[in-house]
């Protein structure tokens, strides 16, 4: 072979001989592939523009418009677009980081003043007049001072301070007309691939993520290949909307926030709390059915507990501190440390394992203001939390059964669920022994359950690596709740023990498991999957009483008194206001029942059942009526949960 001619291998197995420098875009044809097919490609495992040369041998592949890959190149290139029309219409903005994300992109910028809906509508025009113009990103590679010199007369300020913490002596920007963006790449070959792409709103987010940086007002859209699959995220967009737990907590009238209290705060209005109280039940009863025992542990605990756990070190930056007699207190995070001393109270046999200590426990961890997302993500909130220490031969029977635990009990909430292994990261304690044998123990759990799981490299706790379970709603969005951690390290720094059956000293395992998780998270999660129209076991208010007139009033509040008896969770709608009216807004509050009650109930002495669905049923008695929603409960809660709780 000549000198000036290199080798490329496709992943089919086939070989080309191409003159050394040829682009990625021509060797892709040469293999008789049409452009129209690729975006970008591999060279080496490595991904670059269509536009790149290649200089030696190597093995090619084109990514494809379809691919996930492709798509994020797309959405990437789509915030790039978005950042030259911003420029382009505000030209004092300046640009900070634009990165795609899952489901869209986003781009931070810093602007004399917020954006409105009128400006994201000028900016989207203007996107689809760069995106007319079929404009080639043009990627240049240069030093590294060169380029800070560039985005210094540019007045890039942002551009600037991460090149100052980049390392790699040369980098690389792009250019689409008179648009430069330091960026790794790859991109599109040209605006003109961008043809199905909408913003969708605007928010603010500190530079970088850190409450002392300025606050800058970060765009978000999303981008598709094709304007069908655009359309059908719009309209998943809507129905998640509709569903918004924070939306539906208000008028629902199930909890709220408020300034005065501070933010991440949660303040449970007497609807929402009776939701978590039945929650709550539910949860005690089906952990003292597999054999937990219920513990309570303190909310403070001395900050040495925390360092000889290693939560100072590694999770100081999530925690609260307070002073008590010049003593230092960590307010907790996580309920493990009451949860091994409870162990270490008295000495424990071999017969004394397995040990499952359950606990509701109230824990407090700093999110920063940024991230706080009404339930979904607070600074206090009440996990259902449990240690298992047993022996090591012990351990698969005890990560099998949590696993059954979790599939029942999402079953019951009418949960699908992927399953995830998260592995050591790179800040953790303990020995690599260690944490091959927990890795392992929870890797054969699964496989022997028969249920598949992907590795997530680096994303355990810090003390032991994790199965995350990751809950699929109505919407087919993805949640993670429950939670399986396998850890032989915290046992050891707290020199743990148990007398085994040859009279020695042993090392139990723990198992750090959720089964819900946060309570309010998981509750969050349960109103967008529910729309707010829980299941009748589940319903804060399973029945209201509407009369036609006041002449029923007495007769209402009598079969009220009789269902309360019974255990019904009813009201009686006491307002003059008409039939309609009432039956419609018990409707929009998502109430199972709407018991009608005119003189001819009275006359018969029994009450006309509604659903919230419209479905009327025939003329029943108040037992009769019971006697149907305790049977509902019954089947929706899988038999579980009557109307006793």
């Amino acid at each position: 072979m000549q000198a000036d001619q290199i080798r490329i291998t496709f992943p089919d197995g086939r070989v080309e001989t191409v003159p050394r420098g040829t682009s990625v875009h021509d060797i892709l044809e040469k293999a008789g592939n049409s452009q129209d097919r690729w975006i970008a490609a591999k060279v080496d495992g490595r991904m670059v523009d269509l536009a790149g040369q290649v200089r030696e041998d190597a093995v090619v592949e084109g990514v494809r418009a379809g691919s996930e890959e492709g798509l994020d190149i797309l959405r990437h290139s789509a915030a790039h677009v978005m950042a030259q029309a911003v420029k382009s219409i505000f030209p004092e903005a300046r640009v900070a980081i634009g990165p795609s994300i899952e489901n869209g992109f986003y781009y931070d910028f810093d602007v004399a003043r917020p954006f409105t809906q009128d400006d994201l509508e000028k900016i989207e025009a203007r996107m689809r007049e760069i995106v007319s113009q079929k404009l080639p990103f043009k990627r240049t590679e240069v030093p590294r001072e060169e380029a800070i010199r560039f985005f210094e007369g540019m007045g890039e300020k942002y551009k600037v301070e991460l090149l100052n913490e980049f390392q790699d002596p040369t980098v690389s920007y792009y250019q689409q007309g008179d648009f430069v963006d330091l960026c790794r790449g790859p991109h599109l070959p040209n605006t003109g691939f961008l043809k199905a792409f909408k913003l969708i709103n605007v928010a603010g987010a500190y530079w970088r993520g850190d409450e002392k940086n300025p606050m800058l007002q970060r765009i978000y859209g999303t981008a598709f290949f094709d304007v069908d699959s655009l359309k059908k995220y719009l309209h998943f967009l809507e129905e998640a909307q509709k569903r918004d737990h924070r939306r539906l907590g208000k008028e629902l009238d199930l909890f709220s926030f408020s300034d005065e209290i501070g933010a991440g705060m949660v303040v449970y209005h007497p609807k929402g709390a009776l939701i978590r109280h039945i929650l709550e039940s539910f949860e005690k009863r089906e952990h003292l059915r597999r054999g937990y025992s219920i513990v309570i542990g303190p909310t403070l605990l001395k900050t040495e507990l925390w360092k000889r756990s290693g939560h100072f070190d590694h999770y100081r930056e999530n925690m609260y501190f307070t002073e008590i007699d010049e003593q230092s207190y960590g307010i907790k995070p996580m309920n493990c440390l009451s949860h091994m001393l409870i162990y270490k109270s008295k000495i424990r046999s071999y017969r004394d394992l397995p040990l499952r200590l359950f606990e509701l426990g109230t824990v407090h961890r700093h999110e920063k203001s940024g991230v706080l997302h009404g339930l979904l993500r607070v600074r206090q909130f009440t996990q259902d939390d449990a240690h298992i220490l047993c022996m090591p031969e012990q351990l698969n029977q005890e990560i099998k059964n949590i696993i059954d635990f979790i599939i029942e009990v999402m079953g019951i909430f009418g949960f699908s669920y992927e399953m995830e292994i998260s592995t050591r990261p790179e800040k953790s304690i303990g020995t690599d022994e260690d944490w091959e044998r927990a890795t392992a123990a929870l890797m054969r759990a699964l496989e022997e359950k028969g249920i598949p799981f992907k590795i997530c490299e680096g994303e355990g706790a810090f003390y032991g690596p994790k199965i995350d379970v990751k809950l699929k709603d109505a919407l087919d969005r993805r949640w993670q709740c429950a939670t399986i951690q396998c850890d032989f390290t915290l046992p050891e720094r707290f020199d743990l023990t148990y007398v085994g059956a040859d009279g020695g000293r042993h090392r139990p395992v723990m198992v750090h498991r959720v089964i819900l998780g946060a309570i309010e998270r998981f509750l969050g999660v349960l109103i967008e999957h529910y729309a707010g129209a829980f299941p009748v076991w589940l319903a804060p208010v399973q029945a209201v009483i509407v009369t036609v007139t006041d002449a029923q009033l007495d007769f209402a509040q009598d079969v009220c008194g009789q269902l309360k008896n019974r255990g019904v969770r009813v009201e009686v709608d006491m307002r003059s206001e008409k039939l309609g009216y009432k039956i419609r807004d018990a409707q929009m509050q998502k109430i199972p029942y709407m018991l009608v009650v005119g003189d001819k109930e009275v006359a018969a002495g029994g009450i006309a059942p509604r659903r919230r669905d419209g479905t009327q049923l025939s003329l029943m008695s108040p037992a009769e009526f019971a006697d149907m929603v305790e049977k509902e409960c019954l089947e929706s809660s899988k038999g579980r949960i009557g109307l006793n709780i």
